[in-house]
């Protein structure tokens, strides 16, 4: 939104940052030097902030990412500006393209898949076949959480697919893009962490293996399940406000445009097309579970599950676990996603529903699809590849040491909120456990149950951060799954992740000192229910006074 309220904010902040650079240039002239002042300190996590108080002040991700890179750049190099060019360029650009290639492949792979199964008329017979079975707003809200829930193998993945399939579905019962984009951001990483074969499992295992915990990585990923309360307290929360049909803060106005005004939010050009005539359920069944099968299996291949050293790992032959913990998503599903690709191309000519021109035709129209996503995505990486520069992992850990001095029954919450704040920070929920989890596990006893509330704490703290952060890759991917503008999915699902994080909060806190997941499992169930049920009093009392 350019109002002139917007421009003043972005000229303010560029103003700052000015200011900033000439101070930082003089004390550099005295002999001090900015970055060495800045590393490791307070000023790490700058960058990030800026880029995010930007993004939703002005309403427009691409700038406020660039300028939150910038920042970042300038501190690390103090304030050179060809030292700072060359930074953001091959530390910045260069290096997060190069990182994130097999995502970016991935990416365009699944747009060119979904532009087919839209081509060939299977969203839409699916989209006809929904509004005659799923009658109602709360079916089709709650049918996309289920969905969610099935697809635990990637964050990703889980996503793009389900955003591709109920899109039909929720557009049809006048369910905006917002809600749609948080239905999947928060049934997406949630249920990652909490599922044993997952990407994330795999990647927290590795991450606790080698350290001191008496118990195996993947084991231990199994004991913190049950005192994961974000993740479970988030579905808990998405159950609860379907069946309450009500919303609040900023998505409430955007759920009243797509009920009265069929005002849905969506991204111009991104409504689901009729495509073919001959179009029928199975032609969009069929590709997602030829996707969902071929993904897995890509994932598992590069792990080693079929006796095949695929890229320098572990051999795993048999082992599917173990393939899981050894596999790298970036190289599977690109690989899983090729092969459905080809196939899906062979089908949907051999069912004569496209010709093979037309299907053709569908490989730019998928990569178009596409660029938005990928475009912020090399953004938020380039902002993340900053941080890390600036030593924000040395911050955070240093901020973790002192802590523990503290109360000790109360450290749960404290690594909780520091995980949060980390997550939300830097966009990403794998650094933010990569980083936490070996400075978590000395401070607490080997085998005792505090071990494993923290590290339960550091889980639900980073999918928490992660689910908040615009800069994430996860919340980037929602909202291309879901279609919308990327910083309306953020504003509209923030009070609601803020609403779950502070019940989270409350529940690390008891589980502290009581160590029994049923009990804080069941008070944070009262306890979201009963926040639901005073904001929703509270959102009628202003509907009522407007």
């Amino acid at each position: 939104m350019n109002t002139p309220r917007t421009r003043k904010a972005l000229t303010a902040v560029l103003a700052a940052i000015a200011c900033l650079s000439l101070a930082a240039t003089a004390l550099a002239s005295d002999g001090g030097t900015a970055v060495s002042g800045m590393y490791a300190t307070f000023w790490a996590l700058v960058p990030p902030v800026v880029a995010i108080i930007l993004a939703l002040i002005t309403k427009e991700a691409y700038s406020s990412l660039f300028i939150g890179i910038l920042v970042g750049a300038l501190f690390q190099c103090d304030f050179a500006p060809v030292a700072t060019l060359d930074t953001v360029i091959n530390n910045g650009f260069i290096s997060a393209i190069e990182g994130n290639a097999g995502i970016f492949l991935f990416l365009v792979l699944l747009g060119i898949i979904v532009a087919l199964v839209n081509a060939s008329g299977g969203s839409a017979a699916f989209g006809r076949w929904a509004q005659k079975n799923i009658k109602t707003r709360v079916g089709a809200m709650l049918a996309t959480f289920v969905l969610g829930i099935l697809i635990f193998i990637d964050d990703y993945f889980n996503c793009l697919t389900v955003g591709s399939v109920m899109r039909p579905v929720t557009d049809g019962h006048r369910i905006s893009r917002p809600k749609l984009a948080y239905l999947i951001d928060a049934t997406a990483a949630p249920v990652c962490m909490i599922a044993p074969v997952s990407s994330w499992a795999a990647a927290v295992s590795s991450t606790a293996e080698d350290l001191s915990t008496g118990i195996s990585g993947i084991q231990l990923f199994i004991q913190a399940i049950p005192y994961n309360f974000y993740s479970l307290l988030t579905f808990v929360f998405i159950i609860a406000l379907a069946v309450m049909k009500f919303d609040y803060g900023p998505m409430n106005l955007h759920e009243r445009n797509a009920r009265e005004k069929g005002e849905l939010g969506a991204l111009p050009g991104s409504n689901t097309e009729e495509g073919s005539g001959k179009g029928r359920v199975m032609d969009l069944i069929i590709p997602v579970i030829i996707l969902f099968v071929l993904c897995t299996a890509g994932m598992i291949y590069v792990g080693g599950f079929f006796g095949v050293d695929a890229w320098g790992g572990t051999n795993h032959g048999g082992d599917f676990i173990g393939a899981f913990g050894n596999t790298d998503a970036f190289i599977g599903l690109p690989w899983g996603g090729m092969v459905a690709l080809v196939l899906l191309v062979i089908y949907v000519v051999a069912r004569r529903v496209l010709s093979f021109k037309d299907a053709m035709a569908c490989v730019p129209k998928g990569f178009i699809a596409m660029v938005p996503p990928i475009t912020i995505l090399t953004l938020a990486v380039s902002l993340k590849n900053m941080t890390n520069l600036l030593g924000a992992d040395v911050f955070v850990g240093n901020a973790m040491e002192g802590a523990s001095k503290g109360l000790y029954s109360l450290l749960p919450a404290v690594i909780f909120i520091v995980a949060c704040l980390l997550a939300f920070a830097s966009g990403t929920s794998w650094g933010t456990f990569g980083i936490l989890i070996p400075i978590v596990v000395p401070v607490f006893e080997p085998g005792s149950a505090l071990l494993t509330i923290g590290i339960s704490a550091c889980l639900a703290g980073a999918v928490c951060g992660d689910h908040c952060s615009p800069i994430s890759d996860t919340t980037i991917m929602a909202s291309a799954g879901a279609q919308c503008d990327h910083v309306t999915h953020v504003s509209t699902q923030l009070p609601y992740a803020v609403t779950v994080a502070a019940v989270s909060f409350v529940c690390f806190i008891v589980a502290g000192f009581v160590q029994n997941a049923v009990i804080c499992l069941a008070l944070g169930a009262v306890l979201t229910v009963g926040a639901l049920f005073a904001l929703r009093s509270v959102t009628a009392k202003s509907s009522g006074s407007v």
